[in-house]
């Protein structure tokens, strides 16, 4: 096992002094200490893994050095544009350094949304061109290799980091402001909805939690779209799921769900239909990777949706003001609610016992034959 603050030491002594990136949760130890130590290097955490290549362009741009980026494997599909069309050799030949997490390596036990993505990963990065390396411990040869290809051939690198690859680092999470925890809303949420809606949940423990709050209630899971995967997409899945059906559709986001594809909150104000309702659930986090901080406590998110074209727009920070504003939310068209939580979530919470394939199959049977007009 690599030692965590090692691994980050061998590489500001090999002049890599800036990082930005997605967190991901096999690289949660090393993004934890970069968030820790940003006073010996820079880090940015990116809207998405595409900005974070667009941003090491700009910094190699600046200083002539190449930065390092990290994400998951299922990252690379936002990456690959600014990859192939900016820092490819063909085009403007910039050098970085990619720290990929591998998920759904083959042969190890992951979640569905990740098997085909590991599959294909090595080969992806050489349909790009990109040179990879599986990171082991022999790590400091391996960093020192990619810093003569990077000088010698000035085009991307990556290092490939499988699971359990890092030693554990604490990452120091900041104290909350708010006290309602994300199950909390998300039972007030589902206690102010019919059987009859349709929730469409984002990636991660929210997916997780709404799936085992309906088993505790002994409610079907027949209207809800778990999103185990395609993060930063819930919002598109439920707009399009709403312009096709007469149900009213909840669409329950995060923070940084939201924030990585935020050009769609303008795109769903000006195509909903009366029966869309927007929720952002706002922990500051990207907590089912590790807790690494969001600008979602930093910027306005309900100014923002407003300025797209929501014309009622409420906020809940506790249970009173949350289950009035669901009322709200519930009579108005044009609607979203932005709620405010903690970060933190039960030791034992599970994960879906059903698969991806059996929730699809669920939701379209439970839609058979409901149509709208476009």
């Amino acid at each position: 096992m690599i030692d965590t603050k090692e691994f980050f030491m061998h590489l500001v002594e090999q002049g890599f002094d800036f990082f930005t990136g997605v967190p991901d949760s096999l690289l949660k130890s090393l993004c934890a200490c970069i968030c820790d130590n940003s006073d010996i290097a820079e880090n940015i955490t990116a809207a998405n893994e595409g900005n974070a290549v667009g941003i090491a362009c700009g910094y190699y741009l600046a200083k002539g050095r190449p930065a390092v980026v990290y994400m998951q494997n299922s990252g690379i599909g936002n990456a690959v544009n600014p990859l192939l069309s900016l820092a490819d050799k063909e085009v403007y030949s910039i050098p970085l350094l990619m720290i990929v997490g591998w998920r759904g390596e083959p042969d190890t036990a992951d979640e569905p949304q990740h098997i085909k993505q590991g599959k294909v990963t090595r080969e992806l990065f050489d349909a790009m061109g990109i040179e990879s390396v599986i990171l082991d411990d022999d790590y400091k040869k391996q960093i020192d290799w990619c810093v003569e290809y990077m000088k010698n051939i000035s085009s991307p690198v990556a290092l490939i980091v499988r699971k359990n690859s890092f030693s554990k680092y604490s990452f120091s999470n900041k104290s909350s402001p708010y006290q309602l925890s994300r199950e909390q809303a998300l039972e007030i949420i589902l206690e102010n909805i019919s059987d009859k809606d349709i929730a469409v949940s984002t990636t991660g423990k929210t997916s997780r939690e709404l799936f085992e709050l309906r088993e505790k209630k002994k409610m079907s899971h027949s209207g809800d779209f778990l999103t185990v995967g395609s993060m930063g997409h819930t919002s598109s899945i439920a707009l399009g799921i709403s312009l096709f059906s007469d149900r009213t559709v909840y669409c329950i986001d995060g923070d940084g769900s939201f924030i990585m594809h935020l050009g769609s909150a303008a795109v769903n104000a000006q195509n909903m239909g009366d029966n869309f309702r927007y929720i952002i659930i706002n922990n500051g986090a990207h907590e089912s990777v590790g807790g690494q901080p969001t600008a979602g406590f930093d910027i306005d998110i309900a100014g923002i949706l407003k300025c797209c074209g929501f014309e009622n727009v409420y906020t809940a920070s506790d249970e009173n003001t949350l289950r009035k504003s669901m009322e709200l939310l519930k009579k108005h068209n044009k609607s979203a609610l932005v709620i405010f939580t903690k970060q933190g979530s039960r030791k034992n919470l599970g994960r879906p016992t059903v698969s991806p394939l059996e929730n699809k199959t669920a939701l379209m049977e439970n839609l058979k034959n409901e149509s709208t007009d476009f």
